[in-house]
Formats: C-alpha cells, structure tokens, sequence
C-alpha cells in the first residue's frame, strides 16, 4: 500500500513539472513574439501576447515592463472613452507590479524613478488631483532619491505641493513649502554636477584638441540634453518660488523659526543662502544667522557670509580675507566653484571688474562647464566699452570680445545655451557694423585693449 502512494505521488510530481515546463516554455515562446513587434512599433500586434505574459509570468523578463509601458501609452493614444480609461489604469498599475517583480536594474534601486514616472502618468492622464499626486511622488523620493533624478518630476513633485499650498488644501505651511524648495533645489544642483562632472572631461579633450571617441560625442549630446533639461525646469522652480520669497515673508517666517534650529547647521545654510538670494542680507537677522552658524560650524559657507558682511560695511581687505577662508576650507572642487562664482558676482556689483573676472576664472578652472562664468565675463567686458579704446571704433570693437566670450558660455553649457545666443547676438548688433568697418578700412586688423581687459580681436573680414 505504501509503496503504491509513492508511485502515485511521484507521478503527481512529474505532472506538475510537466505543466510548469509547458508554462515556461510558453511565456518564453510568447515573450519572443510580442518583443519582435514590439521593437519594429507593431504595439497592436503585441498587445495580446504582452498581456499574456504579464498575467502568466511577471518575473520572466525585465522587457514585459520596459515594452509594456510603450505598448499601453500606444493603446491610450489611440482609444477613447471607457477603452482608454481602462488602458490608463492598467499603466499606472503596470508601474506597481514593475517595482513588484523588478525593482532593480543590473543590481541598482529604480524604485525612484518608477514611482516618480508612474506620478507624471497621472498628471499626464489627469488621473488623479494634486494631493495623491504628490504622495506618489513623496514616496519616490523618499524611498529611493537616488533614482528619482528626472528634471520634469522633480519639478512636478514640488509644483504639487505648492498647488496644494496656494489653494489650502491639507494645511500646507510656508515652513514646509520652502523645506521642499530647498531639497528639491539642492537635488537638481547635484544632478547638475553629476552631469557637468561627466562633461568637464570630455570638454578638457577638447580644448586640448584631443579626437574624441564615438561613444563620447554621443555621450556629450546625452548630456547637454540632461544638462538643458535641468536648466529649463530649475529655472521654472525658481519662478514659482520667487513669487513667496520675497524678504517681507523670509524674515518673519525665519526669525519664527529660529530658536528651535539655532544648532541646525542645514536649517541655517539653507537661511542664510535664501536670504542672500533674494538680496534680504541687508537685514540684521541675517547677521544672527550667520554668526551662529559661524559658530556650531565654521565652513566654507560661514567665511562666504562673514566675507559678504563685512564687504557691505566697506571692509573690502577684511571680506577678501574671508573670502579667501571660504574658498580655502571647500575642498570639493564644484562646491569651490560655485563659490568662486558668487564671490566674482559680488565682486561685479562693487565695480570690481578684473577682480569679478579673476574670480569667475578661477571657477572656471574647478569646472569648465560653468557657462554664467563666462556670460559674467561677457558683461564685464561689454560693460567696459566707454572705458577701453581710444577711438568710437576701438570702443565698440570690445562687444566682439563679449560675443565671443557668451558664445563659448553657450557652448560649454548647454543649459544656458539659448540665453548664451540671444546675449552673444546682442553684442554683436552694438559692435561695428560692415559699413564702419569698410569705412575705416581696418578688416583683418588687431585691436587691443589696454585697459583692465588686457586682451585683444581681429576685426572680421568683410
């Protein structure tokens, strides 16, 4: 009796192997034929075989999901009503399965960015308000920041939430608000040096006439695209921002806040670093926050503010020093040039222009890629034109050098390109024109400026 129980499981147990082979092989079968289709964009034709294997084996094959998306956003294009509404649901459902059955990828967390790309859907979609909209992204970011790096959601995930604060919803505060601008910039600024990291190298070869590979001139479209897009939605989240920051509401709301972050050396960072900003350093709180920050940690940051407080008292040898201080205790070398950058801007507002351009140099030497240095050098020198050149001509000969300097800017980074342009043009429409330059019969020839700017153009060929 026992030994026939054992034949009759044993029997059970290839039966169930037997079905379990078939399933694979079927999914592996039906796998390669919606992923033919797929790729050639017959999302229609794949559609049946994708959702079988989705349903039947969701662990197969990363390609169920990274094909899915495409073949539903196809799918809801190209419907409407209730058909469409239901191909929107399965999307967003799709994304949790996703970071059910493949949440990594080649070993690295892409939690973050498939949640955050599963929130833009809704936004997309309008599949859902501001509120849930936001959890999703909240969720993104706290659970996985490091994925969570596209430029759009980033933006999205704090335009959310001041929806949410303009309108009253959930008891949004001001303190809250400007916490989540503060991340939130802080992490697009660090996406912003990862790129600008990958790009100074390639830009390093360049000016050293060094050919550069295929896979790094696809590599440098990739990243000036990236670098664009950060530029563009940044810049966004600063106008948004802009409309409460002004120093009537920072003050209040950080004098209110004061007492319980006195020791919080990022709550003060932050303070301070808005407040200059948005040119409220003229207040005396700003003092207060800067010596105590001064004082639970002196950093780069503190000697920046000490050397900025002292220059607004008209103590340029004292403000050097602690410039200097800053620069001297940041040991990485894009937070030093980010440093540089706002100790040259200080710089040009005093009227110290070859200092402004020494500075914004020095930048340039801790990362190439920082194209407003060299617009800040551009509007130095044509700022300079009455006071260089001994002719009309030689005057308004140094807006070719400005040019020349806002296009390079345009070319080093791309995220300022279209600004870069409209400057460069803008030089170039008050430099000689073709009639001065056939008038004075000068085509071809150096001009230089002896004047702080110490350089010099060939006048262009008509």
């Amino acid at each position: 009796m026992k030994k026939l129980r054992l034949i009759i499981l044993l029997l059970g147990v290839m039966k169930i192997n037997s079905s379990y082979s078939q399933s694979q092989e079927e999914c592996l079968n039906n796998l390669s034929i919606f992923a033919e289709s797929a790729k050639v964009k017959n999302y229609d034709a794949a559609y049946d075989t994708w959702k079988f294997v989705l349903e039947s084996c969701p662990k197969i094959n990363l390609a169920v999901y990274t094909y899915g998306e495409r073949i539903l956003k196809h799918k809801i294009k190209n419907s409407s009503g209730e058909e469409q509404e239901n191909f929107k649901k399965s999307l967003v459902l799709l994304y949790d399965k996703w970071i059910l059955n493949f949440p990594n990828k080649k070993g690295v967390s892409r939690v973050g960015n498939i949640l955050s790309t599963k929130a833009q859907v809704m936004i997309d979609y309008k599949m859902a308000n501001d509120a849930e909209v936001y959890k999703v992204f909240d969720q993104a970011y706290k659970k996985d920041p490091e994925s969570f790096t596209n430029p759009k959601g980033l933006y999205n995930y704090f335009n959310t939430l001041y929806k949410q604060y303009k309108s009253g919803e959930n008891n949004v505060t001001p303190e809250h608000l400007f916490n989540m601008y503060e991340e939130i910039s802080e992490k697009f600024e660090l996406e912003a040096t990862k790129l600008a990291k990958k790009l100074d190298k390639i830009l390093i070869k360049i000016d050293n006439d060094e050919p550069l590979t295929n896979r790094e001139t696809k590599n440098k479209r990739v990243y000036e695209v990236n670098s664009r897009a950060i530029g563009i939605f940044l810049s966004n989240l600063d106008a948004i921002i802009s409309i409460e920051a002004t120093c009537n509401n920072l003050i209040p709301l950080y004098k209110r806040n004061f007492e319980e972050n006195k020791l919080n050396s990022v709550w003060l960072k932050r303070a301070a670093s808005r407040m200059d900003g948005k040119d409220c350093s003229d207040d005396p709180f700003f003092v207060t926050l800067v010596e105590a920050l001064h004082n639970i940690e002196p950093s780069a940051d503190s000697a920046y503010y000490l050397g900025l407080l002292n220059d607004k008292k008209g103590k340029s040898s004292e403000a050097l020093k602690y410039y200097e201080e800053s620069i001297s205790l940041e040991s990485d070398q894009y937070k030093k040039a980010k440093i540089l950058y706002k100790i040259a801007v200080k710089f040009k507002k005093s009227g110290r222009k070859q200092s402004a351009r020494n500075y914004a140099r020095k930048a340039l030497r801790n990362q190439p890629s920082m194209g407003r240095a060299y617009l800040l050098i551009a509007s130095l020198y044509a700022s300079s034109a009455n006071d260089c050149g001994d002719s009309q001509f030689n005057k308004r000969a140094i807006y070719w050098l400005a040019a020349e300097v806002a296009n390079k800017a345009g070319r080093v980074d791309a995220s300022i390109k279209k600004l870069a342009n409209k400057t460069a043009k803008s030089y170039m429409g008050r430099a000689p024109s073709k009639t001065d330059i056939f008038s004075e019969a000068n085509e071809g020839s150096k001009i230089t400026f002896n004047c702080w700017v110490g350089a010099s153009v060939r006048v262009p060929k008509l």
